[in-house]
């Protein structure tokens, strides 16, 4: 850390002070936990699990780490990079093996996008993993940019206003999702793992697709931070101030039994004689 710049050192402060809010406010880690985190060999990942060790060593609770990674069988794939990076680090860490890759070539059409087959798949397996290793919590690397991509692809895809929570039981109810990069944008992070020097594994199944709807809305969000600095953190802000009142979703608000307060009596003129 000594030989960082000021500004280097300043973004590493500021993203350990955003993943621990993070981790605080929502109440994401608590003592005695097992934390499995989820190492794709991304930036997003690798800087993840690198806060979270640091974390372990000062936090006033104990918590145990273990990083897993799904070895989907993509051609190419460098198997020994992660081993060989967990071993250096330490850290207790398995790598799961199950051809996704085959199962997604085979179900989706050629030129149709791979991401959604893709991530119920990798999704399940991890899941399943989790309980197998007795985890409390999986620990997954999506930041700021992440919540609100997906916020605005419900929004214009799906219409539905619902993007990432920080923390999230499972559908099946089986496991606890905390996102401890919720607070963190993806600059900041790209930075940080530019000067961590991670060994970044690119994803060649779906990474090299053009024209994903997600990459539709990360240009939108870009183009819209660079003409507005701030923009981005002004509409996360938002995620957590939401009025149902002021919206129009008949489940989330009782408007149907909503009524214009009546007085059963009338204010009653005090006269005063002077």
């Amino acid at each position: 850390m000594g030989d960082f710049s000021v500004s280097q050192n300043k973004l590493q402060k500021r993203i350990r002070r955003q993943v621990s809010q993070a981790i605080s406010d929502f109440k994401m880690i608590e003592d005695g936990d097992k934390v499995m985190v989820c190492l794709s060999g991304g930036k997003d990942s690798y800087s993840m699990l690198d806060v979270l060790l640091y974390l372990q060593k000062i936090a006033p609770i104990r918590f145990e780490l273990v990083a897993v990674n799904l070895d989907q069988k993509q051609p190419g794939f460098p198997e020994q990079v992660l081993p060989q990076y967990l071993e250096a680090l330490g850290v207790p860490w398995h790598v799961i093996e199950k051809d996704t890759y085959s199962i997604v070539q085979e179900k989706i059409p050629q030129g149709k996008t791979t991401c959604s087959l893709c991530s119920r798949l990798r999704r399940g397996t991890l899941y399943d993993f989790a309980e197998q290793i007795g985890a409390s919590k999986l620990a997954l690397g999506h930041h700021r940019d992440d919540i609100l991509e997906t916020f605005f692809l419900n929004l214009f895809y799906g219409g539905r206003l619902k993007a990432m929570p920080p923390k999230l039981l499972s559908d099946d109810g089986r496991n606890l999702l905390i996102r401890p990069l919720a607070y963190c944008s993806e600059k900041d992070i790209q930075a940080y793992a530019t000067l961590k020097q991670f060994p970044i594994i690119p994803c060649n199944l779906c990474g090299s697709q053009e024209n994903l709807q997600r990459q539709v809305i990360k240009t939108m969000l870009q183009d819209w931070e660079r003409t507005s600095p701030g923009r981005t953190e002004i509409m996360f802000r938002a995620l957590q101030n939401v009025a149902p009142s002021q919206l129009a979703d008949r489940e989330l608000f009782d408007f149907v039994n909503l009524r214009k307060e009546t007085k059963s009596t009338a204010p009653l003129l005090k006269l005063v004689n002077l």
